[in-house]
């Protein structure tokens, strides 16, 4: 601050003295000095031509940041119609006028009133105006002139970020460009040297130097290996003022981090590498791994290996985990312990990225030597084949010999193997295997139900551990002549009565399930033995498994034979001997018109001949009515027999309760009581309810205030008034089912059938007996025994 201070003095100081000289030399020169109403002030000595005004300026900068005692002089303003008398009053406008500079009107002076910053507000512009101090009237036109705020060196170098973050690759050349770091400085930079910045490094040395002009961070050091130490901290500085002593500075962090390149070849820790697998692995298995270091990263510390030579390099393969960067040694061929027990393979692991730049570090590759032994194991057998075809002939009688698969064991114990068959696949039990592997079959077999047979034969181990194995056998069933040729579909055929001789109207033709060599080609012939149908048609073999059927030389007629059912023989060139079938063709003799177009063939339509005749279908639908009347008549019955909706009092299914005076009667005596009182009320006045209706009215609450109390002793309003309530809540059933009373009532004739008050009773029952009937019954005969028990015990 001190300082600071100083050096704000030293320039006001220059400033006054500077503002003084002009003052004086425009004065002595008694000059007129014009300003344009937007300033062209900076150029001294240049004259306007334009209306003179009629007063000068003696300031037009303040130092920024001045802290002294009293407000800052920044000019004066004086006319030539200023006789000092004090009739012109000067007045100031314009941007901080009146807040930052007043003006004495009197002397024109003009002050700065507050500290003013120059990297906040450069300059200000203001209005001037002589005035007259009685009547205000404008004695000059208004001028405008701008204050400029000096600079001074207040403000530090800032850099654009606080932490920089760059990249360069390792083993880097010195002066490689690493990044450009920028600072910049508030204060004005073309006055003086308060702008002026200057780079240097504080710390990063000597591995990176800085330009002290432009920031720009480059390498120092030549062959920085990332592998030795991956990261740097660099300090950078920026100070004002050139560089120079009192100039003001500021700082920035810059972390340099070394990426990679391939400059390490890979290596092998260790020359050779022993491993093992079981003779019973599978091509594909894992047999081990191996890895070389290579301490680069990503694509340059990348690794390919390779089989070189060996004796393993056919039976073994290696390929690259690129996520672990290991050679993964696998299986590629089977191997057998009884065989060949050991291989030794050499093995090579190089870069896929070589940077030519570091070809002088050596190749980029190192070998290693893979020896593998091979485990015994305990193999399933194993058959000569992989698979089997097999054929048998169709229709052998059973125990016919199908074929024979043969399975070994391949370890040197050499177990006895035992066949079976799996039946999975064979589920109608075809077949069956001898302990030799001879297959046979359990029933003939038919070609045209299954052609072929697939099974599956297990061969198993005979001993405690029974390892086994499998292979598909396929069976061919071989064709026989067994089936004779026929019709594809029954045939019909449709000819006129009026046709002509030797017309064709007809083509049949056949199929035979046996195999072609067993079938084609087939011929067709009428019977020998058959007479009529030579006169009314003949047959003619096409040769290709067809034959035409043609009108005979006699007429044909309706009337006398409306349909002919001929008979075609069709035989096929089978072995041993060929199959003969007799196939019946129908043809139907037709009236035709004149263009021999059909018209008719039958009096029914060829519907019904099919199937039912008319009188058949009228006796089916005659039935179908009267069941259906039958069953209509039931649902009457029904639904007359149905229990009404309204329920009425003889329908009334509740249980009577029966009363007696005396003793006797008992089941003979039919004399009910009168349950009506205990019926329903709506239903004595003659509103029955409806069972199978909702109530239309609505419930409403119990009225509390009309029960009477509990300890009232009118329990017939009670009891009445529960009922009412029962009985117009919709939510309860028609009626009670059961009516509870609390008292026995009064005047009954047979009294009160209870016996609990027995006891306060002159009663004429004598319950003595009850002393005689056991311990069980204590507890009566003590409640019920004799008057003079009772006197006895007061």
């Amino acid at each position: 601050m001190k300082k600071d201070f100083c050096l704000h003095g030293i320039l006001l100081c220059l400033g006054i003295a500077y503002c003084s000289h002009v003052t004086s030399t425009r004065r002595s020169s008694k000059l007129r000095q014009s300003f344009h109403g937007h300033h062209e002030k900076g150029k001294e000595g240049q004259v306007l031509h334009r209306s003179k005004r009629g007063w000068v300026w003696n300031q037009f900068f303040v130092i920024e940041e001045y802290t002294g005692p009293d407000p800052v002089l920044v000019g004066r303003l004086h006319s030539d119609v200023d006789s000092g008398d004090g009739k012109i009053k000067y007045i100031l406008s314009g941007e901080g006028a009146g807040t930052i500079f007043v003006i004495d009107d009197k002397s024109g002076n003009i002050h700065a009133t507050k500290t003013l910053d120059r990297e906040e507000r450069a300059q200000y512009t203001l209005m001037a105006q002589a005035v007259d101090r009685e009547t205000n009237k404008p004695l000059e036109p208004p001028s405008e002139f701008i204050v400029k705020v000096q600079d001074i060196n207040d403000n530090p170098p800032e850099f654009l970020q606080e932490n920089y973050h760059a990249n360069v690759p390792e083993m880097s050349s010195v002066g490689t460009s690493v990044i450009q770091v920028t600072a910049s400085d508030a204060d004005d930079p073309t006055y003086g040297n308060s702008a002026k910045l200057v780079y240097s490094i504080l710390e990063g040395q000597p591995y990176f130097s800085v330009e002290a002009q432009t920031g720009i961070i480059r390498t120092a050091l030549p062959n920085m290996d990332r592998e030795a130490k991956e990261q740097y901290h660099v300090v950078i500085q920026a100070k004002d003022m050139g560089g120079h002593m009192g100039g003001l500075s500021g700082t920035t962090k810059v972390t340099i981090t070394l990426t990679d390149v391939n400059d390490n070849p890979p290596k092998f820790p260790q020359s050779a590498y022993p491993m093992s697998v079981s003779e019973a692995s599978v091509p594909g298995d894992e047999v081990g791994r191996l890895k070389a270091k290579d301490p680069d990263l990503e694509e340059n510390g990348q690794i390919k290996y390779r089989i070189l030579d060996g004796d393993g390099a056919e039976v073994f393969e290696i390929t690259t985990d690129y996520q672990t960067q290991e050679g993964v040694v696998k299986l590629r061929k089977t191997v057998d312990y009884e065989t060949k027990k050991f291989y030794s393979m050499k093995v090579e692991a190089a870069n896929t990225h070589i940077d030519s730049r570091f070809l002088s570090r050596g190749p980029f590759k190192d070998t290693a030597t893979v020896k593998i032994s091979i485990e015994d194991a305990d193999e399933p057998p194993i058959f000569l084949e992989p698979s089997y075809i097999l054929e048998v002939l169709e229709n052998e009688p059973a125990g016919a010999i199908v074929g024979r698969v043969h399975a070994r064991d391949p370890d040197a114990a050499n177990t006895l193997i035992r066949y079976s068959i799996d039946r999975h696949t064979d589920l109608d039990r075809y077949f069956n295997i001898q302990d030799d592997g001879v297959i046979k079959t359990t029933k003939p077999l038919d070609r045209e139900e299954t052609a072929w047979h697939n099974i599956s034969v297990i061969a198993t181990e005979a001993s405690s551990i029974g390892h086994s194995n499998s292979v598909p056998v396929s069976i061919k069933v071989l064709d026989r002549n067994d089936n004779a040729p026929e019709f594809p579909k029954p045939y019909e055929a449709s000819v006129c009565e009026n046709a002509e001789v030797n017309k064709k109207f007809f083509t049949v033709t056949a199929v035979d399930k046996d195999e072609a060599a067993n079938g084609y080609p087939f011929h067709f012939s009428f019977p020998s033995d058959m007479v009529h149908p030579h006169a009314n048609f003949t047959i003619r073999d096409q040769k290709d498994n067809t034959a035409d059927i043609h009108v005979g030389r006699a007429s044909l007629s309706r009337q006398k034979q409306k349909m002919h059912l001929l008979p075609i023989i069709i035989s096929d060139v089978g072995k041993p001997s060929p199959m003969i079938s007799t196939n019946t063709l129908t043809v139907r003799i037709c009236s035709c018109s004149s263009d021999k177009t059909i018209l008719s063939c039958n009096d029914e339509p060829l519907s019904l001949n099919a199937g039912l005749s008319t009188g058949a279908l009228i006796a089916i639908l005659a039935c179908i009515v009267i069941l259906l009347v039958i069953v209509v008549l039931f649902v009457a019955l029904r639904r007359e027999k149905k229990e009404p909706l309204i329920v009425f009092d003889e329908e009334d299914i509740r249980e009577n309760i029966i009363t007696y005076d005396d003793e006797g009667g008992g089941e003979e005596d039919t004399e009910a009581f009168d349950i009506a009182t205990l019926q329903n009320p709506d239903g004595i006045n003659g509103f029955i309810p409806r069972k199978d209706i909702k109530p239309e009215y609505q419930y409403s609450p119990r009225d509390l205030g009309i029960r009477p109390a509990p300890n009232s002793v009118d329990v017939d309003d009670f009891i009445n008034s529960r009922i009412h309530e029962a009985d117009n809540d919709p939510t309860a059933p028609p009626y009670d089912s059961i009516q509870i009373y609390g008292y026995e009532g009064r005047g009954s004739v047979a009294g009160s059938l209870s016996s609990l008050e027995s006891a306060s009773t002159d009663s004429d029952l004598d319950y003595d007996y009850l002393q005689n009937w056991g311990p069980r019954f204590k507890k009566l005969a003590d409640l019920y025994g004799s008057k003079d028990t009772y006197e006895d015990d007061s």
